[in-house]
């Protein structure tokens, strides 16, 4: 089992850090959390040293997370996107990881249906296409706070663009606030899932409630209402046999030592999904 820690779990430490924390939690992969590795390298680090220490330490890299606001459409702003695409693209390749998430926010919520759909098969068609250049695939997250949010959108897309190089990844909160099912996700062609999120949460209960995930997601893995067996089994249902990665926003508990945090979220990835 390739188990993965997203950089976000340990937001205020460095990538380097992270690298520690995840050989001596028992992880045995990363999710590169994309804004750590921009300050990294900024302050002076080299992808070349960080591959050394991440090879070191046993690990690879799952996931370079993420190219992010891949809604923007406008004439400039689209040209900005492409751009960001090519570089974090080829930043993957040097890193030794072939799957880099894609994220879309709250840019196009004003848009019909119909538009928005149109908006993000543009764009994730020309991400895609660059993709193909390097040997990189790219992971969708369907935001539930943001009108791209569905299951079905999301594998409409990828059958829109038609290109083996897009996929999803199956975040258990973000499906689950969305109003996906277990029962969906077991559903899935494997090939169409190329990554997972674990992790926990709580959803609004009332439309004036607020959609801030620094509240709905302060909780460790078990302490939130998402059934996670019910979701890792619909997962594994599948056959799908690529990175699990836990994905923690808790600013609580960012707070306390991480050195215990990560070996109680790789403890309880493995409770669940092994």
């Amino acid at each position: 089992m390739i188990t993965s820690l997203h950089g976000i779990s340990t937001m205020h430490g460095n990538l380097i850090s992270d690298i520690r924390l995840a050989k001596e939690a028992g992880f045995n992969s990363l999710e590169i959390f994309y804004p750590k590795f921009v300050r990294y390298l900024e302050n002076g680090g080299t992808i070349e040293v960080l591959k050394k220490q991440i090879h070191d330490a046993g690990l690879t890299v799952s996931f370079l997370s993420a190219l992010d606001h891949i809604e923007r459409f406008e004439q400039d702003d689209r040209a900005a996107l492409l751009a960001e695409a090519e570089k974090i693209t080829q930043e993957a390749v040097q890193l030794g990881t072939d799957t880099v998430m894609v994220l879309p926010r709250n840019g196009i919520d004003q848009f019909s249906d119909e538009k928005i759909m149109n908006i993000m098969t543009d764009n994730i068609a020309a991400i895609a296409s660059i993709g193909e250049r390097y040997g990189v695939r790219y992971m969708i997250e369907l935001p539930a706070f943001t009108k791209f949010r569905t299951l079905q959108q999301g594998l409409e897309v990828i059958e829109r663009v038609g290109k083996r190089n897009v996929g999803i990844v199956v975040d258990f909160w973000h499906f689950y606030a969305a109003g996906c099912t277990p029962e969906e996700v077991s559903r899935m062609n494997k090939d169409h899932i190329f990554g997972v999120h674990f992790c926990d949460g709580f959803v609004p209960k009332n439309e004036s409630d607020s959609w801030d995930e620094t509240i709905l997601r302060s909780c460790m893995p078990g302490e939130g209402e998402i059934d996670l067996q019910q979701w890792s089994d619909a997962v594994k249902a599948t056959g799908y046999d690529g990175a699990w990665s836990v994905e923690l926003i808790s600013p609580a508990i960012w707070e306390k030592d991480p050195v215990i945090t990560t070996k109680t979220l790789c403890h309880s990835l493995k409770q669940y999904a092994a």
